[in-house]
């Protein structure tokens, strides 16, 4: 297990519309750092009340993730407002793009194989 300090980072693209928001997920998510992150992912959907509607989940550059980030990812889903979306970026041979088809979380989240591929509308 590595500590990582940095939860997640919120990224603001200039060419990302207002309504979307795009947060980094960091190389591990475990047990260690799940419910942080969870904290983090939750405040950055409470500061864009109102006007989010498109929330975007990078793990393209997760190597790691157990079944703690797909309960992240769940719960992430079951909090948010009904109108806002959530999408999760993923590489197809990567592990956590393996464990969201294993664990059946692709049937309720779109994940998609890019980072641009995520951000299309």
């Amino acid at each position: 297990m590595t500590f990582i300090p940095n939860l997640c980072e919120l990224r603001d693209l200039r060419d990302l519309p207002s309504s979307t928001t795009l947060l980094v997920l960091p190389p591990e998510i475990d047990f260690s750092n799940a419910a942080g992150l969870l904290r983090r992912v939750m405040s950055a959907v409470d500061t864009r009340a109102g006007r989010l509607r498109v929330l975007v989940l990078d793990l393209t550059s997760t190597h790691f993730m157990d079944s703690q980030g797909v309960r992240l990812i769940n719960e992430v889903r079951l909090s948010l407002q009904p109108q806002v979306r959530v999408r999760v970026a993923a590489l197809p041979d990567g592990a956590p793009s393996r464990v969201m088809e294993l664990t059946g979380v692709r049937r309720d989240v779109p994940v998609f194989d890019s980072l641009h591929e995520a951000l299309e509308e």
